[in-house]
């Protein structure tokens, strides 16, 4: 247990005896802010006090009093308006990093009730490149099932791939029309890859012709009903008048972007002899697309072994992606391992009321939703959440879950919140369903992260040039240690690719999941701050003073010398050091892989502090070098673990 838990475990005594339920005041328990304030701070006195109409500081003093600490920590103290300062004794600090120091799991216990979770995570499509968008899902679903099974649940990852929908229609279609034989024979990927963009060109040319006229007119209808507006203002117009003002302003400059952006695109097309061949030739693409989707799902000959020939190519390529964000998944089960469940699922829903026609489609109506959940076309095509609920009630029945997290972006909340309802309405009360949301990766210009063309950023070149610049910023630190370059062009190639990949990924995991950020390749690889980078080479500088002293670092963990926390930076590094199950603690309440990144960050600074006041090697007494090795060498080992938990490669040099 960490000291956290055990100081809210011996809050939870005298707390119960004031109120029923010490929960949600048990959590304004936390690290202090500032060393002089103690340790820890119980914060709950002054809201407690309101609700029990006594003053704070009296409340205070009755749960100090009925507080068994004495074990553990010094006398407490209660500041201010009626705060409970904590602070550890030295010894029990000492007493819990000589058991870190010999535990394989850093002192962090299994929880005392594990969970059973299944965690649903990237899901690309696989007919086509994976790019930026599928970072986040990935990284993100990938810590938390790592960090899941290091706290002692029972995890099953499952990749849905999309590989049954429209996509496959359109490299169907591009494979009979546009085929290149000697570009398909040589690399099939990059040729199914070339076919899916052609196509999608040609669908989004004809669809963007017939989108255009209605642009026009919605651009009319804003422009007068601007002059409208700013006539009937005046020229003096209230608050409320100028803010409806600028709001149509602002539509009325979005329409415009609008329709030049599209008129970009369909000039593209126009202004290239060959795609505007192709465009007048295939004319109806989009309808032929849908026409090749609907024969592969109907059990089609031709275009299933087509299928089939394709899958395994679009599998390999996504699996070297994932070699790469070192990923692995326990299951790959794609939407077309679900087909021969969907009819049923169906029938199901409709047999228990749930589910009912609606102008020739079936839906469900569910209570406190405005639009209904659409299980099945009028042409008796099915959907998404169709395929959802087969793949649902598929994990309900094998894997038996406790939980099970759907690691997908935020714009999917409203067909979660179907899923979930409908999911209800069919009985599966006994598993939590949680949708872990995530925001949006943007570029400069504070919009979704694109290409200087407009295109989705891929993310293997994505990963390229990450590698790319830190083989730069490794290269560079290399040449400038005082005795000359170290490393070979071998080694430095191989530390390049973990710090840039370790870069994009830490980046993503940093920041808040639920909030969108700006990509910037400088801010990911930068040497200081908040970075894989940074915490890279505070592990590798750890690991450099054992090399330079030549110390034998399994004898020192074999036989843990006492450890001296005599000065600041020495306690405030092993107080650190012990709040790394509390870290993975927060990080599990509510999926946020970003309070992990921001203990290691604390933790690097602890130790950056005690590396600059208190010498290892030369340290005056070889007690004191002994114990300051030790410390170093829990540091570096919280580090790996952290970052291995986070899916990141640490390196040994840098």
């Amino acid at each position: 247990m960490s000291i956290l838990a055990e100081l809210k475990s011996r809050l939870s005594g005298p707390l119960g005896k004031l109120v029923e339920d010490p929960a949600e005041l048990l959590e304004m328990v936390r690290p202090s802010q500032d060393p002089k304030f103690g340790d820890y701070q119980a914060n709950f006195a002054m809201p407690l006090g309101k609700q029990l109409g006594r003053p704070p500081r009296d409340v205070a003093a009755e749960i100090v009093a009925g507080l068994d600490v004495g074990d553990l920590c010094e006398p407490p103290e209660i500041a201010g308006p009626g705060f409970i300062n904590l602070r550890v004794k030295d010894d029990r600090l000492v007493d819990r990093l000589a058991e870190a120091a010999v535990d394989p799991r850093l002192g962090v216990p299994e929880v005392e009730s594990p969970r059973r979770f299944v965690i649903d995570f990237s899901a690309p499509n696989v007919a086509k490149p994976m790019h930026v968008g599928h970072i986040r899902s990935t990284v993100i679903g990938d810590a938390l099932c790592r960090l899941f099974r290091f706290l002692g649940h029972e995890v099953t990852s499952d990749n849905h791939i999309g590989d049954w929908g429209t996509q496959f229609g359109m490299i169907l279609y591009g494979y009979r029309n546009f085929r290149d034989p000697s570009a398909y024979d040589a690399a099939p990927v990059a040729e199914l890859a070339r076919l899916y963009r052609l196509v999608r060109q040609l669908m989004d040319y004809h669809e963007g012709k017939a989108q255009l006229p209605q642009l026009g007119e919605r651009l009319e209808q804003r422009e007068a009903a601007l002059a409208d507006q700013l006539a009937a203002a005046g020229d003096t117009p209230d608050k409320k008048t100028a803010k409806a003002l600028r709001k149509a302003e602002n539509d009325l400059t979005e329409s415009r972007k609008e329709i030049e952006q599209l008129e970009a695109k369909l000039a593209a097309v126009e202004a290239d002899p060959v795609l505007s061949k192709m465009a007048i030739e295939h004319a109806g693409i989009g309808e032929a697309v849908l026409a090749e989707t609907a024969k592969l799902h109907a059990g089609d000959a031709e275009n299933r072994r087509l299928w089939e020939e394709f899958l395994p190519h679009c599998l390999d390529e996504i699996n070297r992606v994932y070699g790469r964000l070192n990923v692995t998944f326990d299951h790959t089960l794609g939407e077309s391992f679900y087909q021969d469940r969907l009819a049923a699922t169906v029938d199901d829903l409709i047999k228990r009321g749930i589910a009912t026609t609606s102008d020739g489609a079936i839906c469900v109506f569910l209570e406190g939703q405005n639009v209904p959940m659409l299980i099945r076309k009028q042409d008796g095509a099915f959907l998404y959440a169709t395929t959802d609920l087969a793949t649902l009630g598929y994990r309900m029945e094998t894997f038996q879950p406790d939980a099970i997290l759907y690691v997908v972006d935020h714009r999917q909340a409203m067909h979660f919140e179907h899923l979930f309802a409908t999911a209800r309405l069919m009985g599966m009360e006994g598993v939590r369903l949680e949708h872990v949301s995530f925001g949006t990766v943007l570029g400069g210009d504070g919009r979704p992260f694109k290409t200087r063309s407009g295109d989705t950023v891929g993310l293997e070149g994505l990963l390229d040039e990450a590698v790319r610049r830190a083989a730069t910023i490794v290269a560079e630190n290399d040449d400038a240690k005082p005795k000359g370059a170290e490393l070979s062009a071998e080694e430095r190639a191989a530390i390049a690719e973990r710090v840039g990949i370790a870069a994009l990924k830490y980046a993503d995991l940093s920041q808040n999941r639920t909030s969108d950020y700006v990509f910037s390749y400088d801010k990911m690889l930068a040497m200081n701050g908040n970075t894989a980078t940074y915490m890279q080479y505070a592990y590798a500088r750890v690991r450099s003073i054992f090399a330079k002293g030549d110390v034998d670092v399994e004898a020192l963990r074999a036989a843990p010398p006492a450890i001296d926390l005599s000065t600041p930076a020495e306690r405030a590094l092993g107080l650190a050091i012990l709040r790394f199950g509390e870290a993975l603690d927060l990080a599990a309440l509510d999926y946020r892989p970003n309070q992990l990144t921001a203990y290691l960050f604390d933790l690097a600074a602890c130790y950056s502090t005690f590396f600059e006041q208190c010498p290892v090697l030369k340290a005056p007494t070889d007690a004191l070098r002994q114990s300051r090795l030790l410390l170093c060498d829990l540091t570096a080992r919280v580090i790996r673990k952290g970052l291995e938990l986070l899916g990141i490669e640490v390196v040994e040099r840098m």
